[in-house]
């Protein structure tokens, strides 16, 4: 399983439209159930911070998230709405304890 931390921040402007589109993601993730997919999104203080953290099963390299039409909008829309642009960090889990737990 592939673990990846993706962080940025937004202009404040952007704040709200970027919190809509991260919740029609999560919306589309509920009723596809696609497998092989943990991710969480989180907002770092008021400061329009952002990270989202994804685990996902990849033996073809494929993510399940590009199947997701409002990931796929959300993330053509990311650029220009940014201050901090994406910054991707691949994760090594070294314990957790129900952190991807529903």
């Amino acid at each position: 399983m592939k673990t990846m931390m993706v962080r940025y921040t937004v202009r404040p402007e952007e704040v709200a439209e970027n919190e809509r589109d991260v919740r029609k993601v999560f919306e589309q993730l509920k009723d596809r159930k696609p497998g092989g997919l943990q991710y969480a999104s989180f907002k770092i203080g008021d400061d329009g911070g952002f990270v989202h953290i994804v685990a996902q099963e990849q033996a073809d390299g494929h993510s399940p998230l590009s199947d997701v039409p409002a990931f796929r909008v959300f993330t053509a829309a990311i650029e220009q709405r940014c201050d901090e642009r994406p910054v991707v960090t691949t994760l090594t889990e070294v314990g957790s304890y129900r952190f991807f737990a529903d």
